[in-house]
C-alpha cells in the first residue's frame, strides 16, 4: 500500500516514553532496526539497556519518570540536544486502573492521570518549544479503541483515554500553524505487557463486586488479541504521510465497536431531539 503523500521516512528522530516493554518496546525497536534514530526512554535503564547495546550510536537511552515535570524537561532537552532535532515525540507510557467507579479511591484516580494525563502533558509542553524552533515535528499519543467506548471495572482507564483524546484534538488545532502533526493512535487489544501486573494497578476491593469483576474478567479472556509485531509497518505510514490522520484505529477490531456505539448514542438524542429543543428557550 502506498500514498501519493509519502515523504522520505530516512533517519527519522524518535523521542519514545516507556520504551521499556509493550508497544514502546516494539516501536523502538522497530524504528532502530529501519535506521531511525530513537531516544529512549523508561522508568529504569536497566530495562533498556540493550537496545544501546544493539544500536549503539543510533539510541539515546534515558532515565525517565513522566510523573516528574522537572525530569521529563531534562530528558526531552537532552534528546533533543543529544541528536540535533526531534521529528516524533510518541507518548506510550501508562497504565490501567482495575475497580469500579465505587471501589477506586480518590489518590487511585489522581495517581491514574498523573501518568496517563498529566505525563503526557508534561512531555508535550516541554517538546513544543523545541519543535516550534526546528520549524515542525510529529506529536504520536497512544491513547485505546477505549477513548471512545467503555467497559465496567476499568472505567477510570477508560476516563483518562476520553481525556488523551479531547486534548490531543485541542492541541492538533493549536499547533497545526507550526507545522506540527498530531496524530492519536487508538490500538484495539494487543498481546502486549499491558495486562501485566506491572501495567496494572488495582483499588482496594468491596464484595458486593466481587462477582461481577470474575465475570468481566473471565469475559475477557475470549477476546482476541492483535499482535504486536504486526503494527510496525501500519505506524511507520502514519509517520511518513504528509498528511497524517488525526485518529488512527489501530487493529481491525475498533471501528465496528466504535461504529455501533456512535449509532446507538445519535440514536438516542434523535429520539430525545424534540425534548432537548425545547430547553432551547427561543
Amino acid at each position: 500500500m502506498t500514498h501519493q503523500n509519502d515523504i522520505s521516512s530516512a533517519h527519522k528522530v524518535w523521542f519514545i516514553t516507556g520504551a521499556s516493554r509493550g508497544f514502546g518496546r516494539v516501536w523502538a525497536d522497530a524504528a532502530l532496526k529501519r535506521g531511525d534514530m530513537v531516544a529512549a526512554t523508561a522508568r529504569t535503564l536497566a530495562s533498556i539497556a540493550d537496545l544501546q547495546e544493539e544500536y549503539g550510536a543510533n539510541v539515546l537511552t534515558l532515565e525517565l519518570d513522566v510523573t516528574k515535570p522537572d525530569q521529563v524537561k531534562v530528558a526531552v532537552g537532552q534528546a533533543h540536544a543529544h541528536f540535533g532535532r526531534l521529528d516524533i515525540v510518541l507518548n506510550n507510557a501508562g497504565y490501567s486502573l482495575v475497580g469500579t467507579i465505587e471501589e477506586a479511591s480518590a489518590d487511585d484516580v489522581r495517581a491514574l492521570y498523573e501518568t496517563n494525563i498529566f505525563g503526557t502533558l508534561s512531555v508535550i509542553q516541554a517538546a513544543l518549544p523545541l519543535l516550534r524552533k526546528q520549524g515542525g515535528g510529529h506529536i504520536l499519543g497512544i491513547s485505546s479503541g477505549l477513548g471512545h467506548v467503555t467497559m465496567p471495572v476499568i472505567g477510570y482507564y477508560c476516563s483518562s483515554k476520553w481525556a488523551f483524546e479531547a486534548i490531543h484534538e485541542s492541541l492538533a488545532a493549536e499547533v497545526k500553524g507550526f507545522g506540527i502533526k498530531v496524530t492519536i493512535i487508538e490500538p484495539g487489544a494487543y498481546a502486549t505487557e499491558f495486562g501485566s501486573q506491572e501495567s496494572l494497578k488495582f483499588a482496594a476491593g468491596l464484595d458486593i463486586y466481587t462477582d461481577f469483576k470474575a465475570q468481566f474478567v473471565e469475559s475477557l479472556k475470549g477476546m482476541e488479541r492483535g499482535e504486536p509485531d504486526a503494527t510496525p509497518q501500519a505506524l511507520f505510514q502514519i509517520v511518513d504521510a504528509a498528511n497524517p490522520p488525526l485518529r488512527f484505529n489501530l487493529g481491525s477490531h475498533n471501528l465496528p465497536w466504535v461504529r455501533a456505539a456512535y449509532a446507538e448514542r445519535l440514536a438516542t438524542w434523535e429520539a430525545w431531539e424534540t425534548v432537548s429543543n425545547s430547553a432551547q428557550g427561543n
